[in-house]
């Protein structure tokens, strides 16, 4: 009788048992299937919104304000350093502000797009800057404005450069033209530029490529440019060999 009780009991403990690690099988196996969707759908749903993220989203409108940020940068050094020391400013403020040779010097005076933005990083000891018909040997390196992208880092596209790595002049080899070969902004630039001149320069879409779209500069970008004014030779010079 004894015998035959926890012979049941025995059964039913083994059938309890079965059942649980049914369960706790079929759970699992259901929490697997679980995670596994939830997984999927994250992975398409951030798919999707990495897919609909446009980092160059109001584009014309940002490099405007982008600009303007730049150049109220500059008008408030140079109207402080005026204040301050009057016809010789400029021995005492690194920033300018230089109106496009290519637009009216008399007309339009407040139109911040017809002007570029000059940080002087260094000044060199030429003494001629080059008229638009002049060869230049310049090093330079060109940015877009940042930009955020769907992962949340902010990227500062290089679009265009004659050197890799940090500027070492021993060894970058400068790009010989015509300064009329550039675009307003990078032209009028250089035509303010001596030899030696380390200038960061700042220029607006309307002295840049304006509407059109070219290689990796959407329409209607604002750059920023490191220019290092290697040498300047006037028209019918024999421009020497570099090194």
């Amino acid at each position: 009788m004894t015998r035959t009780l926890l012979n049941q009991q025995g059964t039913y403990l083994r059938l309890a048992k079965s059942g649980i690690l049914s369960i706790m099988h079929n759970s699992y196996f259901y929490f697997s299937l679980f995670t596994l969707s939830f997984f999927i759908l994250s992975f398409s749903s951030c798919t999707s919104e990495s897919e609909d993220y446009d980092q160059y989203h109001d584009w014309a409108k940002r490099n405007a304000a982008w600009f303007e940020t730049v150049a109220d940068s500059a008008r408030t050094a140079i109207n402080a350093a005026q204040a301050q020391y009057g016809d010789t400013w400029e021995q005492h403020c690194d920033w300018r502000m230089y109106k496009s040779l290519y637009k009216s010097q008399e007309l339009q005076r407040g139109i911040v797009g017809d002007s570029i933005c000059v940080h002087i990083l260094n000044s060199g000891n030429g003494t001629v800057s080059p008229a638009s018909n002049d060869t230049v040997r310049i090093s330079f390196r060109g940015w877009l404005i940042p930009t955020t992208k769907a992962d949340g880092t902010t990227e500062e596209l290089v679009f265009s450069q004659s050197y890799y790595g940090n500027y070492d002049p021993r060894t970058a080899a400068p790009q010989k033209a015509c300064v009329s070969s550039f675009t307003t902004g990078f032209a009028t630039a250089l035509q303010y530029m001596v030899e030696g001149d380390d200038w960061m320069v700042y220029i607006p879409q309307e002295l840049f490529y304006g509407s059109n779209q070219t290689g990796l500069i959407p329409s209607y970008s604002s750059a920023r440019f490191r220019i290092h004014m290697v040498g300047v030779y006037n028209v019918g010079e024999v421009v020497p060999p570099w090194n």
